[in-house]
């Protein structure tokens, strides 16, 4: 069991006040996902609290981080560093918030691109990430809060398909992982 006041006041501490209510907002939503689908609220909570822990980082410190633990760093990643707080933040919740839960860091590790089967929780944070109270500029967000209540494999998949559309759009770097994402839930998703 964590202390999730603690890790409270250690996010309140490295992040920045609009990263934190991003935050509080992630972790609320998880709970009620959690809720919804029967998952572990305190995983849920953890994961939610915790998703960003790395955000606030400089791009050399995640780098850093992940030289450090030998991550590979991919063409995508290394043309926006952005991308690493995922992998940087599994790492510092393993390191130095003493997260030993798999589940939890994987859903820290996947909730910016996603991956093909994920876990229950790490569908929860990956939804949650993009639905929270906060988020307003997202293209269709009302119909995805809605339908995240109802099928969240659903909701995974039209949020990858929105994603991927804007940063095609956009002319935006793609990472491969959205993509390898986006084709299983599209083929696995009824």
């Amino acid at each position: 069991m964590y202390d999730l006041k603690e890790l409270r006041k250690a996010m309140k501490e490295v992040q920045t006040s609009k990263r934190f209510e991003h935050t509080k907002g992630v972790e609320y939503i998880c709970a009620a996902l959690a809720m919804r689908y029967g998952a572990s609220m305190e995983d849920a909570l953890t994961a939610g609290l915790l998703h960003d822990c790395a955000k606030c980082l400089t791009d050399d410190k995640l780098l850093s981080i992940c030289e450090k633990h030998g991550l590979i760093i991919t063409a995508a990643e290394k043309k926006q560093l952005f991308l690493l707080h995922s992998k940087a933040g599994a790492c510092l919740a393993e390191h130095k918030y003493g997260i030993t839960n798999q589940d939890i860091l994987n859903a820290i590790r996947s909730h910016t691109t996603g991956r093909p089967e994920m876990s229950l929780l790490e569908k929860i944070v990956f939804v949650a990430d993009y639905i929270e109270p906060g988020r307003k500029e997202a293209a269709n967000l009302s119909d995805i809060r809605r339908l995240a209540f109802e099928d969240l494999d659903r909701t995974v998949l039209k949020i990858l398909e929105d994603t991927l559309k804007y940063l095609e759009e956009s002319g935006s770097e793609i990472d491969p992982r959205t993509c390898e994402t986006w084709e299983y839930y599209h083929t696995n998703v009824d």
